[in-house]
């Protein structure tokens, strides 16, 4: 792993802001880039491995959740959501229980491919998985939030680790959403994590500067993925009501809610997160489905009180610039 971890690594941010050429950008800059295959259709994931050429990247795949613990929950919180569709004048879908994101076909990919390094979130993937990855030249991560995730997945024998913590931005990678809080410090996620491996870890969240990037350095970490640090990136595909909303600082605080997906995630606090954090259900990703409509009106109408506006709690200190900016900002 060591001839392929940088000491800063940008994220992978699935459903927009990760680009082809913020991956690129990123390796040019010394950095290692994520693709987020997450939401994606394989053939559109195919497309992106096929522009990065021959930059050391990653490839992030969300590995297939349990199904939702409480089915009636979901359809109360649908019946909950009509107001929101009659407001930009959608439909709701039907709940949509069963999807694994095309987890096969894109581990197939990553596998054809020889992805430098593949990354999971949301579970531990099976060994033969990582065996079928290990073979194919790719190096394997997974991402765990605390120690007992820690000890599963190094049951399955991946390159490292990423210890995401709770002050991270967007979806956690909890395996246990109805406990999930989101205040561990990535310094404490590290020395939890830390204790378990001699393995690589990298560690993520709420990371803005390089002084931050040092000290979580010195204290054990292979690398630190930062996210939130690069939203307002040039490179960026971040949606124009999100970029808008954090250049004019609009909203002040950041909340762990299940909204909009269903999964606990960390995004700035608006009009929608006030509004159904208290009665979202568990429930990834049918949860995602039945606000899919919603969100895309929103970002359409460029209503950023109505969408995921995923931010970490260093958010305020998000700058603009190009990537290469970015990283050389970040970078001890």
């Amino acid at each position: 792993m060591d001839d392929l971890i940088r000491p800063v690594i940008v994220a992978p941010m699935a459903g927009g802001p990760t680009t082809v050429a913020l991956v690129t950008g990123a390796a040019d800059a010394g950095a290692l880039g994520f693709l987020a295959a997450g939401y994606k259709e394989p053939a559109a994931v195919e497309a992106e491995l096929r522009q990065i050429g021959g930059v050391p990247f990653g490839l992030n795949i969300f590995v297939p959740m349990p199904p939702a613990p409480d089915v009636a929950a979901l359809e109360r919180y649908r019946r909950a959501l009509q107001p929101e569709a009659e407001r930009f004048q959608v439909d709701l879908p039907p709940l949509r229980l069963g999807d694994d994101d095309g987890f096969g076909a894109k581990v197939a990919l990553a596998e054809t491919y020889a992805v430098p390094v593949v990354s999971f979130t949301f579970g531990v993937p099976e060994r033969a998985v990582v065996e079928r990855l290990r073979r194919a030249g790719c190096r394997v991560l997974i991402t765990v939030t605390e120690a007992d995730e820690a000890r599963r997945a190094l049951a399955v024998e991946p390159d490292g680790l990423v210890a995401q913590a709770g002050a991270a931005g967007a979806h956690s990678a909890t395996t246990d959403p109805a406990h999930f809080r989101g205040d561990s410090t990535a310094a404490e996620v590290l020395a939890a994590v830390r204790k378990l491996t001699d393995k690589p870890v990298i560690v993520a969240g709420g990371v803005m500067s390089a002084a931050e990037v040092s000290a979580l350095l010195a204290l054990g970490a292979s690398a630190v993925q930062c996210g939130t640090a690069f939203l307002l990136a040039d490179e960026a595909g971040t949606r124009p009501a999100q970029r808008d909303a954090m250049l004019a600082r609009t909203y002040q605080k950041t909340v762990v809610t299940r909204a909009f997906t269903g999964q606990p995630a960390r995004g700035l606090a608006n009009r929608f997160t006030e509004t159904y954090s208290a009665i979202a259900p568990i429930g990834y990703p049918a949860v995602h489905h039945l606000t899919a409509p919603i969100r895309a009106a929103a970002a359409k109408a460029g209503d950023a009180d109505s969408l995921n506006l995923w931010a970490g709690t260093g958010h305020a200190r998000a700058r603009t610039g190009s990537v290469a900016e970015l990283v050389g900002q970040l970078t001890p």
